[in-house]
């Protein structure tokens, strides 16, 4: 096979799975991996993939500019409030705690909180606090710091701080990306530190992301899959993400 034949062949089988590392190509084509790396970077500078470390991703995958929170409100937003309802089953009994990230699912998963149900609830989000507060059976705390216009959430070390000085019982955490390789990922470097805070702060940790993420890598990786212990979302896992899911022991829930 030619080399031309072959990147041609490497970009379609990308482009339709999503993604294809290094070795698993090399196997594929008959061919070594350092052939594979550079018929991937001839493809990236003609645009047809993008690579990441130990592979490739089609072009689209990679998480580009971040958008604000008022345009992704309007996006996927039945299969938010379906992933917000499902999540409710592993909210804390009674007397518990929950932290809430930020984001558009976590205030979905915030609005499909029980009328009747007392907890402590804990967040860097504006929405998500402004959610809660009609809520008279939760107790409200709303973090400190550098408030992010773009995503309305508190940022900064201060609210870094301020999480690692607590234990709840449950944390609803969003994200931008989620694959095997790189696990959970977002746009912006301090809302990831609040990211990770809040994973290491609960002892139970529910991960609430659309479809649209799967197989999807943003610029900042702040978690890896074996800190969640849930997954909830809208549709079945692809495959090769089931997989490492399963391996790290991550329960998944498709909301119905």
């Amino acid at each position: 096979m030619y080399a031309e034949e072959r990147q041609r062949a490497i970009s379609e089988l990308v482009g339709g799975r999503g993604r294809a590392s290094v070795i698993e190509l090399a196997e594929r084509f008959d061919v070594t991996p350092e052939t594979v790396r550079r018929d991937l970077d001839a493809l990236e500078r003609l645009g047809g993939v993008r690579r990441v470390h130990g592979g490739a991703v089609a072009a689209g995958v990679l998480a580009g500019a971040e958008s604000g929170l008022g345009e992704r409100e309007g996006t996927n937003s039945e299969a938010k409030r379906s992933i917000g309802v499902a999540a409710r089953r592993f909210l804390p009994p009674a007397g518990g705690s929950v932290l809430f990230d930020a984001g558009t699912t976590t205030i979905a998963a915030a609005r499909e909180v029980p009328t009747n149900l007392h907890i402590t609830a804990i967040t860097n989000s504006v929405p998500v606090a402004a959610a809660l507060s009609i809520r008279e059976t939760v107790e409200l705390r709303l973090l400190g710091g550098r408030v992010r216009g773009l995503t309305q959430a508190a940022v900064g070390a201060g609210t870094v701080a301020e999480i690692a000085g607590l234990r709840t019982d449950v944390a609803i955490i969003g994200a931008n990306g989620l694959s095997a390789e790189r696990g959970l990922s977002t746009p912006d470097a301090d809302e990831a530190a609040v990211k990770t805070a809040m994973v290491r702060a609960a002892d139970i940790v529910v991960l609430v992301v659309d479809s649209t993420k799967f197989a999807r890598e943003s610029l900042v990786a702040f978690a890896p899959l074996d800190a969640i212990d849930v997954l909830v979302t809208d549709a079945p896992v692809p495959s090769d993400l089931a997989a490492a899911l399963a391996e790290h022991g991550v329960d998944v829930e498709v909301a119905r």
